[in-house]
């Protein structure tokens, strides 16, 4: 059995309207309803009123893909559980962050940039186009996802190149995106997705929620480290002969 951790700041859907009108009980609470129904898993949750008390050393350890979801609350999430997530990432744990995620300070300090890009609030279509049909977050996923509104990104995305890039975005208004890249450090793996702002019910489309169930099993460890080392190996002297 997998085991699932979602994180959600919870801001937005407790202080405005529109968007309690689409999540009323939170995004997290969307993304665990979809993955506990979809895969053999245990979910649990956590928002920004206890990630830094309660999203501990132990959890993340227990964690085999951690769901990240963050837009205004980024610094309210300490050094401290940034850099815990960053370590269990490097040792195994997968982990897959959500549209303005791409700010969140582990996703910062894992790509190593400043991960900034272009973006305005237009009600635009966007055309999630996938342009590696073998990934296997492509896996049951046609030539493209139509999606009627989301916040446009655009380019220039400052990340690093992706290990895959699975899918392009493409906004009304002209602008693209690389929309899912998928990523390699250490012994474990991440993945970004773009779709999934506040105002809109995105994490409702069922192709999005293939996409997330998709990442989480190419996210899961295969292996993980105990702990992050650099030993000094002292070989044998039978064996230098």
């Amino acid at each position: 059995m997998l085991r699932i951790t979602v994180y959600n700041e919870f801001i937005h859907e407790r202080k405005h309207e529109r968007c309690k009108a689409v999540y009323p009980d939170g995004i997290h609470a969307v993304i665990a309803d979809f993955v506990s129904k979809g895969l053999d898993c245990s979910v649990r949750t956590f928002t920004v009123d206890n990630v830094n008390t309660e999203l501990t050393e132990e959890v993340l350890a227990q964690t085999d893909v951690l769901i990240w979801w963050g837009h205004v609350a980024h610094n309210k999430v300490s050094d401290e559980v940034a850099q815990m997530v960053k370590l269990q990432v490097l040792s195994g744990m997968g982990a897959i962050f959500l549209h303005s995620a791409h700010l969140a300070k582990p996703f910062v300090q894992l790509m190593g940039t400043t991960c900034f890009l272009r973006w305005r609030e237009a009600d635009e279509s966007e055309r999630l186009w996938v342009c590696n049909p073998g990934h296997p977050i492509a896996n049951g996923i046609g030539p493209c996802i139509e999606l009627a509104c989301e916040e446009t990104y655009g380019e220039h995305f400052d990340i690093p190149t992706p290990d895959d890039l699975v899918f392009i975005g493409w906004f009304k208004g002209g602008n693209v995106f690389r929309s899912g890249c998928a990523y390699r450090r250490g012994m474990g793996k991440i993945f970004y997705f773009q779709p999934g702002h506040e105002t809109y019910p995105t994490y409702k489309n069922p192709e999005i929620q293939k996409v997330i169930l998709n990442a989480i099993g190419w996210a899961a460890p295969v292996r993980r480290a105990d702990k992050l080392e650099c030993p000094h190996e002292v070989i044998a002297p039978e064996a230098q002969s």
